[in-house]
């Protein structure tokens, strides 16, 4: 076989080399991912939110502390005035008269309180302490106030059980209309409640027990004539009660006792 010269020859290239890059490889990209945390702060912004507009109408709607203004001295009269609720066990209803006989024998008893002075909001109990200056307690003071001389935290636990209009879920102070037919509504349900007392008060007055009921009830309202502090009425209390008594009986007809829900 011949061969041809040897400049002749076809020569085969060897294919180049591959070139190498000496940039650094990039780091793989990584998935973003949400932050819990402000994903969780995020969800939390509505009811915040709510809570605070809730918050504020709160506020908005409730009473807020007041001050209780005195306009006067009451003037002592020798008639208990005419209850202001209506209704209610004849029986009880001449019973509340005598009482506040003794303990609020003013003209306008629903504002009267210890020491005479009159106050001009009943939209609560007036919770004023006030010095007593004559009887066993003298130099402590006293809250008494109202027709039936409430004390503020004896008003505030028989409100509570006896009270036709409790105060809304938004009131804040829960506190509890101290108006004069909610004052009578409070006592007359309290003297109706057989498991107040442990007896039926009004039987007891039909029986012709008053003794009884008003030494038992001088525990609470203290001028009963059985109690700490007798005053120039305590005497009297079995007469006013009579007089009280035909007057209920003639205006209200023979009505059992019964819990009142007052308007």
């Amino acid at each position: 076989m011949t061969s041809l010269p040897q400049d002749k020859r076809r020569r085969r290239r060897k294919p180049p080399a591959p070139k190498l890059s000496t940039s650094k490889p990039s780091a793989p990209r990584k998935e973003s991912k949400a932050d819990p945390k402000a994903a969780s702060s995020y969800a939390a912004l509505p009811v915040t939110a709510f809570l605070l507009l809730l918050a504020a109408w709160i506020i908005q709607n409730s009473p807020m502390p007041h001050t209780v203004g005195r306009y006067g001295q009451s003037d002592w009269t020798d008639y208990p005035v005419p209850l202001v609720m209506r209704g209610g066990d004849p029986y009880i209803r001449a019973l509340m008269r005598t009482i506040s006989a003794s303990e609020s024998n003013v003209n306008e008893p629903y504002r009267v309180i210890y020491g005479g002075e009159l106050v001009d909001d009943l939209s609560r109990h007036p919770d004023l302490c006030i010095e007593i200056v004559a009887g066993p307690n003298t130099g402590d003071c006293t809250t008494a106030a109202g027709r039936y001389q409430f004390l503020t935290t004896t008003w505030q636990a028989k409100a509570e059980e006896y009270h036709p209009h409790p105060p809304s879920w938004f009131d804040m102070w829960g506190e509890y209309s101290f108006k004069p037919e909610y004052q009578d509504v409070v006592v007359h349900n309290w003297l109706s409640d057989t498991s107040a007392w442990g007896v039926d008060i009004s039987q007891m007055l039909q029986e012709g027990r008053l003794d009884e009921v008003l030494a038992m009830l001088s525990g609470t309202w203290t001028s009963l004539g059985y109690g700490i502090e007798t005053n120039s009425m305590s005497g009297y209390l079995p007469q006013i009660y009579q007089v009280m008594l035909q007057e209920e009986l003639k205006s209200t007809g023979s009505a059992g006792p019964g819990f009142l829900g007052g308007s």
